[in-house]
């Protein structure tokens, strides 16, 4: 029943935090290191560096960024590394794989990791330290050869981060914040799918007889994309699926190439009348890891009338966004598996 943004919280939050340390449950270790942290969910397997990245290297955009940040969410993450006076929230950094590192990575991974544990979700973490003099100075030369990291998932908390950092003037170890830096080739993005609670007061009919001009329709029962510029959509009951019609897809612009943008700009603003998907509160944003029955549950269910099942965004797009400086649109990525909150920690 406590506001979560209330002062108790933020205290709560530090009691907590000291009562993990002075218990023994958080441990500091003895000299720097970097840590291998892997993470396998199902199939699929991620392996990224622990490590403290430059708060100056965010503010010159070193660290690229594809999203806009909210001020509200950037204060509450300030207050909360305020109050701990530490992040325990990693941010989820990409670079472009570099085989040096990577074989770097490997060899370590060949020992029985250190930290081992698959909690509820079944997402399995491993993790091996990185404390030998030469091991670590292998890895500082070879990304200092990488020209950029980017921001996969956590713009609040490198944005707080620097803020802090600002605010401190560098002071203690503000400068830098925690983040996982994984090779770009290893992440997985799910879809973010699109949910509409009305269909602005078009019969399904109407809606299937406008789409047709926009796309190639195949009602084939198909709940999952195949490919780019493919979207599934559910509607009376019914899968169909829809490929964009190449004159709407011919352009160079890599935002404008976007799916989600595409489908903004030609279905959910001119047919929906969504003219800002951020604000409306007539469309939900669903993540890919709930995947097709539950945009068919809800839409059975009456809670929406129709639903977008979409093809996943690739990363070497929101990279090449990042780089010409473009924002991605809203809810276009959905990185899986999520890193684990307080499995490392960095003191300020």
């Amino acid at each position: 029943g406590t506001d979560p943004y209330s002062a108790e919280v933020y205290a709560r939050g530090r009691e907590n935090f000291r009562r993990l340390l002075r218990d023994g449950l958080l441990t500091q270790d003895a000299s720097p290191a970097f840590y291998v942290y892997r993470q396998i969910m199902d199939r699929h397997a991620q392996t990224g560096i622990v490590a403290v990245t430059s708060c100056e290297e965010y503010l010159k955009n070193t660290i690229r960024k594809h999203e806009l940040t909210r001020p509200d969410k950037e204060d509450d993450r300030v207050r909360h590394i305020e109050a701990l006076d530490a992040q325990t929230g990693p941010v989820f950094l990409a670079y472009r794989s570099v085989a040096e590192i990577n074989a770097l990575i490997q060899e370590k991974c060949a020992a029985p990791p250190e930290i081992d544990f698959t909690p509820s979700d079944g997402v399995r973490h491993s993790a091996w330290t990185v404390s030998d003099p030469k091991e670590i100075a292998a890895l500082q030369h070879f990304f200092e050869l990488v020209p950029v990291f980017y921001i996969a998932d956590g713009h609040h908390r490198s944005a707080a981060a620097s803020r802090i950092y600002q605010s401190r003037n560098g002071g203690g170890n503000s400068a830098f914040f925690l983040s996982v830096i994984f090779p770009h080739n290893q992440l997985q993005i799910l879809p973010y799918n699109r949910a509409l609670k009305d269909l602005n007061g078009l019969s399904a009919q109407r809606v299937l007889d406008l789409l047709d001009g926009i796309f190639v329709i195949s009602p084939d029962g198909q709940s999952t994309p195949k490919r780019r510029h493919q979207i599934c959509l559910f509607l009376r009951g019914k899968w169909q699926t829809l490929s964009f019609r190449p004159r709407f897809v011919a352009t160079d612009d890599p935002f404008e190439k976007l799916d989600v943008t595409l489908l903004q700009k030609f279905v959910l603003a001119p047919l929906f009348g969504i003219d800002d998907p951020r604000t409306s509160e007539r469309i939900s944003f669903i993540g890919g890891i709930r995947g097709p029955s539950e945009l068919e549950k809800n839409v059975a269910g009456g809670k929406f009338a129709c639903a977008f099942s979409m093809f996943p965004t690739g990363i070497e797009e929101l990279m090449t966004i990042a780089d010409a400086g473009g924002i991605m649109p809203p809810k276009s990525t959905w990185f899986e598996p999520k890193l684990r909150d307080a499995m490392f920690c960095h003191l300020l």
